[in-house]
């Protein structure tokens, strides 16, 4: 035998050594997520694992839906909640890119009526303040429509303000994003929803989208919020209410609020990744450039030191032992998401439960970061 037969045997032993290893710790990641989802009574949970700006792994665990019994499949799309608020931000760096906006613009000329705290009438509040919540507005008057914060069409408008002075201060708030979608349409003449599709979705080559109405509801994971007092968990429909009448009569600029801009996409963990991929890379995605790589740094860039937010994207040192995470976590209807990167090393996880028990957990992150270390320990590292 030659020296050719001996290196031909040498190279199968090791890809069938290789091939077992890695099944193994597959096998051993699946085990501790079923015992995961088991302790904190996750009904549904998809995960996808991105390692060297690769998709890895990719597994849904648990129901669809708990009235037909149906399993969770990886094609399965969530409302992801708040990390949709990452792809308003990036549609506004776009816009920024192409001359139609500023960060320091002040927000009142943007979207075509005052907005300025009353205790701080001088200060301006900039693009930039509205998309790292530093604006000082807040969702006390509700952030469904843009009326609440409009002098115009609501009385108690200055209680969307808090006490502290524009840009001296941080506080989440919906009613933000929900503004910034206003914005995205007048600056770019699209319905926010398509202009998210065409810009983004489609040039990545990725299904989803703010339009119930526009995306297969086949599609749509049932989302579930625990009632504590019957021990039950009850379907959430508003989830994916497709406002239909609303949009047939919608109004550019200011109807925005329908499609949820802060919350309200529509997308599968496996192409949440993808996209997540495209940050991760600093605005490039399978050669496709979506936005330039000073954009995607600003964007992950803490602005606040309060809670470590850029531009609708956020680190954290809490996911994974010894590691600094970016990307953004969503909670709303019962659904639980988190999209999380490290542009340094290169890799990411995305996991969404589609409802889980939240009086056995301090937060969501409990599960979530029981996932992520299980993901990265056996997978990644």
């Amino acid at each position: 035998m030659n020296k050719f037969f001996f290196k031909y045997i040498f190279l199968v032993s090791v890809f069938f050594l290789t091939t077992i290893a890695c099944c193994a710790q597959v096998s051993k990641t699946e085990v501790e997520i079923q015992e995961a989802m088991e302790k904190y009574s996750a009904l549904g949970l998809s995960v996808a694992v991105v390692k060297e700006g690769k998709l890895i792994y990719t597994h849904s665990f648990g129901l669809k839906d708990i009235e037909s019994n149906m399993a969770l499949r990886d094609t399965d799309i969530f409302r992801i909640a708040s990390i949709s608020k990452s792809f308003s931000a990036t549609a506004i760096m776009q816009l920024v890119e192409k001359g139609k906006l500023k960060l320091t613009d002040d927000f009142s000329e943007l979207i075509g009526f005052k907005v300025r705290n009353p205790k701080y009438p001088e200060t301006i509040i900039t693009l930039k303040m509205v998309l790292s919540h530093a604006s000082s507005i807040n969702d006390s008057e509700g952030y469904f429509n843009l009326d609440v914060i409009n002098p115009a069409k609501n009385t108690n408008w200055a209680k969307c303000y808090n006490d502290y002075e524009p840009g001296k201060g941080y506080q989440y708030c919906n009613l933000n994003f929900n503004m910034v979608g206003s914005i995205i349409e007048k600056m770019s003449s699209e319905r926010f929803d398509q202009y998210i599709k065409h810009h983004i979705l489609d040039p990545l080559g990725l299904y989803g989208g703010y339009c119930v109405d526009s995306l297969d509801k086949s599609r749509f994971t049932t989302l579930y919020e625990y009632n504590d007092k019957t021990k039950r968990f009850q379907s959430s429909p508003l989830a994916y209410n497709p406002r239909s009448e609303e949009v047939k009569n919608y109004i550019m600029g200011y109807s925005t609020p329908i499609f949820s801009p802060t919350g309200g996409m529509k997308i599968s963990a496996t192409d949440l990744a993808k996209y997540m991929t495209m940050h991760m890379n600093y605005g490039k995605y399978n050669g496709v450039k979506i936005i330039s790589k000073k954009s995607s740094k600003l964007m992950q860039t803490k602005l606040s030191d309060e809670e470590n937010y850029g531009l609708a994207l956020r680190t954290s040192d809490d996911l994974i032992d010894g590691k600094t995470m970016t990307g953004h976590t969503g909670s709303a209807y019962g659904l639980f998401s988190a999209m999380f990167f490290n542009p340094k090393d290169k890799f990411g996880i995305v996991v969404i439960t589609n409802g889980c028990n939240p009086t056995t957990t301090k937060t969501f992150v409990d599960i979530i970061r029981v996932s992520f270390n299980s993901l990265y320990n056996n997978l990644i590292r």
